[in-house]
């Protein structure tokens, strides 16, 4: 569970269905800042207002705490190359270097070196030894993540 990615969803999900967050908050009888607080990070809802939510939105809790981001500009963790560097950095700024070095253990050696060129002052190899063994489920989740981030922001961006 991505605290940045459900905090991420949830303010998507609220803009797609135009409410503000005032608006949302009415209709879910809880104060404004507490949506504030989910959209930011800080917190996620309760079980009882996760309910509510998903009642509010047709979907389920699972859907919301474990979002299925349909594929808006990558739809695999090889193009990230194709995502202005700038842009890219911000979405890798939401993850802590061994996330990140976890997502680039499962990435092509051109893809490495593009990530790599990206932050020249994490030590990736040092990091690597750190992390040590890992399952391949684990990069590929780390890299899953990233990619619904990328496409999150770009959705997040249409609205």
């Amino acid at each position: 569970m991505n605290m940045n990615i459900i905090s991420k969803y949830l303010q998507f999900l609220r803009k797609s269905n135009n409410y503000t967050q005032n608006d949302l908050a009415k209709k879910l009888g809880i104060s404004r800042q507490a949506v504030s607080k989910w959209e930011t990070g800080i917190t996620i809802p309760d079980l009882e207002v996760l309910l509510k939510i998903s009642k509010l939105y047709g979907i389920t809790i699972n859907d919301i705490l474990e979002p299925k981001v349909q594929p808006q500009r990558i739809a695999d963790f090889e193009q990230i190359s194709t995502i202005p560097e700038k842009e890219l950095k911000e979405v890798f700024g939401q993850f802590g270097t061994n996330s990140l070095v976890t997502a680039f253990m499962g990435a092509s050696p051109e893809t490495n070196s593009f990530c790599e060129r990206l932050f020249p002052d994490i030590d990736f190899e040092t990091a690597r030894k750190n992390i040590g063994r890992i399952r391949i489920e684990t990069v590929e989740d780390m890299q899953n993540q990233i990619v619904a981030m990328i496409n999150l922001q770009a959705v997040d961006e249409e609205i």
